[in-house]
């Protein structure tokens, strides 16, 4: 909001200093058990949330991220890397891509005690040791429940000509706006003439 200004008064207008604090984050069940006599209230939560709490591993990290795969229509056989496997294996490997063709990374993922805000894949493409691009996909927020979630990115096209073919190094990322880092893999992608030449 900006203050008025009196007719000839030569001071500039400032804004006014905005007094906002977020809400102190609350738990899971801290939010269900928040008006539990109002059963309206109750049903909506459950939409949002789940049922109830399950009680998850405290060993296990509240966002897994399980798997990444590369939706592609033409492609010969599913592209999947597991991440929860060995992450330093998928660096002596690569998926192959067709020049020219459309695909879309898939992120699966679980949320598995509190809920996650903002979260973000963040990509980094990388060709003779040189960064030629970066990508960020907002994922968003997400409640914890027992099965995964999915993400989707927009569709890319792989790049195409003599030039644009060979192995590309991506260091993917998957955070949230509080900067937490619960992924971070690199892979490799090699762009032929053909899938199989």
């Amino acid at each position: 909001m900006v203050s008025k200004q009196k007719d000839g008064d030569s001071r500039s207008l400032e804004p006014e200093p905005v007094n906002y604090k977020p809400p102190a984050q609350k738990t899971v069940k801290e939010i269900h058990e928040l008006d539990k006599d109002d059963e309206s209230l109750r049903k909506y939560k459950e939409a949002l949330l789940g049922p109830g709490i399950s009680e998850a591993d405290p060993n296990v990290p509240n966002v897994q991220v399980i798997r990444m795969s590369l939706v592609c229509e033409s492609a010969p056989e599913p592209l999947i890397l597991d991440l929860c496997g060995d992450l330093e294996a998928f660096k002596k490997q690569a998926f192959v891509l067709k020049e020219g063709v459309e695909y879309r990374i898939k992120i699966s993922f679980k949320v598995n005690r509190e809920i996650v805000s903002g979260l973000k894949y963040v990509q980094q493409t990388f060709r003779k040791g040189m960064k030629i691009d970066k990508s960020d996909y907002m994922v968003g927020s997400y409640g914890p429940r027992d099965s995964e979630y999915d993400f989707l990115t927009t569709v890319e096209e792989a790049p195409k000509g003599l030039l644009a073919r060979g192995n590309y190094v991506i260091k993917s990322k998957f955070t949230d706006d509080d900067k937490h880092d619960h992924l971070s893999w690199e892979w490799n992608l090699n762009i032929k003439k053909d899938w199989k030449d």
